[in-house]
């Protein structure tokens, strides 16, 4: 792999659609430099004000009218939250991507919080969290009042055990299957019992007396745990580190090559796991293996289209995040706790035609985009403008004969060499 492929390699797996000038400077720099900057923390993100959420606000009392206007308020919010962040998916490099990241691993849906302010805090948690040592993140999480709802928290109480979030935080989230027991499970309830979410100030809180602090036996240590000693008892678990290192490999690298071992050599530091990740010898061989999801997709055409997705009319980014809801990704909106399919899953007929549709209205939206693909070395025009290393002989052919720019680059956007990098 020359350099130049090795760093559109690079730039396309911890970032969101490079484009062609990216890669020039990411070549000029060298792998070390660009890595490392890649891989620098992140500037403070203030989110959208979205004000306060309308339903926790209802009196005592409301009428329907009342609470079906409050609803209404509430689903305009998480439009509203999705506008922005898919903006802020284009506009914040690796770090956000990190973020998407997480979010697909934690994976809350805002259809059953009901609210884009607690979906916008833990979007928050992630971010601050995320790019560090593990220890942190996992106590956070066990906090979010997002995820509280989302896996039953609340239901979980000493005279009604609800096993819900205890189970999916070892098994989806921090060890995986085969690393804990079903008594692990009801211990672990048990010491997150009582865990209660105040709607109208957003924030948990431990309700004492329906918290269960009884001594348990729980992954092989008996003893009095609270929430920070179990989540400390999860990363210090063997299972953990190699558990965590296959998942960044999977949604990075490939999920048909096997992860290194020197990958989980790293720690459970993130930000150490991903370098190591990107310095291991099989990095390069997954180039080709990787499909990519609706919103790296979209998100990355976006960018290497030279478009602001928050610069767009309203109504055109409601177009987007329609485009995405028909391609099976909508951002605050994972399907289960186990968040959105990976690899090819995303390749079926249908999704080919809804991509080939959403690229049309993209190039609908850049004209100037466009505009480079009307001379005679369109085809390569293209691949520089779409990042693609190279065209299948196939792919070719069938693109050499579009003389229509917008179309060209419609059939770019949906080509299996642009879905699979």
């Amino acid at each position: 792999m020359d350099d130049r492929r090795q760093m559109s390699h690079l730039l396309r797996r911890l970032t969101f659609g490079p484009t062609a000038a990216e890669v020039d400077a990411a070549t000029r720099a060298g792998f070390d430099a660009t890595l490392a900057s890649l891989l620098r923390p992140a500037a403070a993100v203030t989110a959208v004000d979205l004000g306060a959420d309308p339903v926790a606000k209802l009196a005592t009392g409301a009428t329907r009218e009342q609470r079906q206007e409050a609803r209404k308020q509430q689903r305009d919010q998480v439009a509203t939250a999705v506008r922005w962040w898919l903006g802020r998916l284009a506009d914040g490099g690796a770090a956000e991507k990190l973020t998407f990241f997480w979010h697909g691993h934690w994976a809350t849906s805002v259809r059953k919080v009901r609210s884009a302010q607690l979906m916008l805090g833990q979007q928050a948690t992630l971010r601050r969290y995320g790019a560090g040592d593990t220890g942190p993140l996992v106590r956070a999480m066990l906090r979010d009042p997002a995820l509280i709802i989302w896996l039953d928290g609340q239901k979980n109480t000493r005279k009604a055990p609800n096993e819900n979030l205890a189970r999916e935080v070892m098994e989806l989230f921090t060890l995986g299957l085969g690393a804990y027991s079903e008594a692990d499970v009801k211990a672990a309830a048990r010491v997150l019992t009582g865990w209660q979410v105040d709607r109208a100030t957003g924030a948990a809180r431990l309700a004492a007396k329906r918290h269960d602090d009884r001594p348990v036996t729980l992954l092989g240590r008996t003893g009095t745990f609270d929430l920070d000693s179990y989540a400390d008892a999860l990363v210090r678990n063997p299972a953990h580190v190699p558990f965590l290192a296959g998942r960044l490999w999977s949604r990075y690298a490939s999920d048909t090559v096997p992860v290194p071992s020197s990958v989980a050599a790293a720690g459970r530091n993130t930000t150490a796991l991903i370098a190591a990740m990107c310095r291991a010898p099989e990095f390069p061989v997954t180039a080709g293996t990787l499909v990519k999801q609706p919103v790296e997709w979209l998100v990355g055409a976006t960018r290497q289209l030279g478009l602001r997705i928050g610069a767009l009319e309203t109504a055109q980014q409601q177009r987007l995040v329609g485009a995405l809801r028909a391609l099976g990704q909508v951002p605050l909106s994972p399907p289960s706790v186990g968040g959105w399919p990976a690899g090819t899953a995303w390749l079926t007929t249908s999704s080919a035609m809804a991509r080939l549709k959403a690229g049309q209205q993209l190039a609908a939206l850049a004209p100037a985009a466009v505009e480079r693909l009307t001379g005679a070395d369109r085809v390569e025009a293209l691949a520089s403008l779409l990042v693609v290393d190279a065209w299948t002989d196939r792919t070719r052919a069938a693109l050499s004969g579009v003389k229509d720019p917008r179309r060209l680059l419609a059939l770019g956007l949906a080509s299996p060499e642009y879905a699979v990098h």
